[in-house]
């Protein structure tokens, strides 16, 4: 069985790899790990993650920031990604088919989320 923090480590690696002004879903990144619906789960790893993963580079479905109410860190990732040259929309929202970026690779070590008897609750640990 494979730890929830082996996953968390296997979504970092994916984020790793999405280049300066691009984005990434959280669907995006958990459909290559295997189950597009476990896009929550992969919210509860960018919120543990460490420093050298670009957490920024992670938005919700519609190109919106998930990290709550314009707040330090809502601002802070508008910031960082804008300073790396995506723009924003009116409506606070990335567009996607510009910046998106859809080149994720997993790698062969990566564990599909249904072998992680992982609970839908972060509090639990498995």
């Amino acid at each position: 069985m494979t730890t929830t923090k082996g996953f968390f480590q296997e979504v970092y690696e994916l984020v790793k790899q999405v280049p300066e002004g691009r984005v990434v879903t959280y669907g995006q990144i958990a459909a290559a790990l295997g189950d597009a619906r476990r896009a929550r789960t992969v919210g509860w790893a960018m919120r543990a993650c460490p420093d050298d993963v670009p957490w920024h580079r992670v938005v919700n479905a519609r190109g919106g920031l998930s990290t709550g109410s314009p707040s330090g860190t809502f601002n802070l990732q508008r910031a960082l990604l804008e300073d790396e040259g995506v723009q924003f929309d009116s409506n606070g929202r990335i567009n996607l088919s510009i910046y998106g970026w859809y080149e994720l690779q997993r790698t062969a070590s990566a564990p599909k989320l249904d072998d992680l008897g992982a609970c839908d609750n972060p509090a639990k640990k498995v």
